[in-house]
């Protein structure tokens, strides 16, 4: 008998803890900014995330947890990772920062220089797949709206992207490009060249409009993540 529930254990609890595991769901965490920080707010983009899976009937398939900060760069993610990200054990973090590296560099005189920007990301990048979790990381959308690209900062911007889609390609990240969608839609609908009010609130933080744009584009990269 004793031989019989031995046996017994050794084949089924095994598969009882991967059925419990398989039917846990995908936890993502979103690690960034002022941003994310109002995305668990009503209608902001993690909210309206929360919203869709559950019109879905989807609610166990997904748990969203917001982690933003307001005035965060990537340094500031780098240094908070450990206490903020994985102790969620999170199956997929995605990475949305970089406006403050290079808003603030104009509106407070900091931010953060090119080459630290990469090599923090970098190096954050490396100690979450460590833990083998799963990356989708997030280009800045926009410091202004104007769509003749004559916003102050469009420049650095498009420099920062460009190299958030260099570390996602290098490092097999998924990408979800907020920058190059917020321009197309820019171009599209904004004739009268306004500085805000299209996407955003203030030409950095998203309304309405925004967050349901951040909202359908990331929820389809976590879904082929």
């Amino acid at each position: 008998m004793r031989r019989f529930f031995a046996l017994f254990a050794f084949f089924i609890v095994p598969f009882l803890f991967a059925f419990q595991k398989m039917n846990k769901p995908v936890r993502v965490i979103f690690f960034g900014d002022s941003i994310t920080e109002a995305g668990v707010e009503p209608g902001g983009y993690i909210s309206q995330m929360r919203e869709m899976v559950a019109a879905e009937g989807k609610n166990d398939v997904y748990e969203l947890i917001g982690s933003g900060i307001g005035g965060n760069k990537i340094y500031d993610l780098y240094l908070r990772f450990e206490r903020d990200v994985l102790p969620q054990k999170p199956d997929i973090v995605v990475i949305y920062v970089g406006v403050n590296d290079v808003w603030h560099k104009r509106t407070h005189g900091t931010g953060t220089d090119p080459d630290k920007f990469r090599n923090f990301y970098e190096a954050l990048i490396g100690k979450l797949q460590t833990q083998g979790i799963r990356l989708v990381l997030c280009t800045p959308a926009c410091i202004g709206e104007k769509s003749d690209c004559t916003n102050p900062q469009d420049g650095e911007l498009n420099q920062y992207a460009q190299m958030i889609r260099d570390l996602a390609a290098q490092y097999k990240c998924g990408l979800c490009d907020l920058r190059t969608a917020f321009l197309n839609h820019e171009a599209e609908n904004n004739s009268a060249n306004k500085d805000k009010g299209i996407l955003t609130t203030d030409g950095v933080h998203l309304n309405d409009a925004g967050n349901k744009m951040v909202a359908t584009m990331l929820l389809g990269k976590i879904r082929s993540n």
